[in-house]
């Protein structure tokens, strides 16, 4: 057995090296999207597993971030071009910022160093907040992300709790911990006989808002009392 917890790319490699091995994947994008399996109830080849929603939610984060940083006239959206949901990652951010007149400016980066150049642009252009795609290696780079935004005060959400501990301002996605138990649970399931073909792809049901109340202290910004209620948790 294969189990794939490094988003959609590490799954799709798995897809790409075996139809017969089963995989278990725990990952942010639509399974059905991306041809992985024929259904999500009835799954067919050798795959099944946890899908969160994390890029269906870009269109939930940028408004969460408009109504924390309301003067930001641009607001940067960073995505790594190499994901293959990236696309539909900036088709529905900007569907978004369309609704409420809201100019945005992408930035792209795969690599460390292209993380640095990055946030130099944002600066240039002189966003006034910023939206972190979904994306395993965003995903795996808190103290970086933590750096970079506190070096250029920039206020930033993202879909990860590690990033708001780390001292981003804000994260809003699925639940980590929830998708990896179930991971775990699949994996059990699969080793003891069943076939991923008849277990059904679990969708993430539990979402987290995580703000940092030091970090938004240090940005110079209020986080109003209505917002700090809707949080799951609140990092002072």
């Amino acid at each position: 057995m294969i189990v794939t917890i490094g988003g959609a790319p590490a799954t799709v490699a798995a897809r790409a090296a075996t139809s017969t091995i089963p995989i278990v994947f725990n990952m942010t994008a639509d399974p059905l999207k991306l041809g992985l399996v024929a259904s999500l109830n009835r799954p067919g080849g050798n795959l099944t597993g946890i899908a969160m929603l994390g890029v269906e939610l870009e269109a939930k984060r940028l408004e969460l971030l408009h109504e924390v940083v309301p003067t930001a006239a641009l607001i940067g959206v960073l995505v790594n071009p190499s994901n293959p949901q990236a696309d539909i990652q900036l088709q529905d951010v900007q569907k978004a910022a369309r609704a409420i007149s809201q100019r945005l400016l992408v930035v792209n980066a795969s690599t460390e160093q292209e993380l640095e150049t990055a946030f130099k642009t944002l600066a240039q252009e002189r966003a006034g907040a910023l939206l972190v795609g979904q994306d395993s290696f965003f995903t795996s780079q808190p103290a970086l992300f933590a750096r970079l935004t506190a070096g250029h005060a920039m206020p930033a959400i993202s879909a990860w709790r590690a990033h708001v501990e780390a001292g981003s301002l804000m994260s809003y996605g699925s639940s980590l911990l929830d998708a990896y138990r179930q991971t775990g649970v699949y994996a059990g399931r699969v080793l003891k006989g069943e076939p991923p073909a008849a277990l059904p792809v679990v969708q993430a049901v539990k979402f987290d808002l995580v703000i940092n109340l030091k970090t938004a202290k240090a940005l110079g910004l209020t986080i109003s009392n209505q917002m700090q209620l809707l949080a799951d948790e609140v990092i002072e």
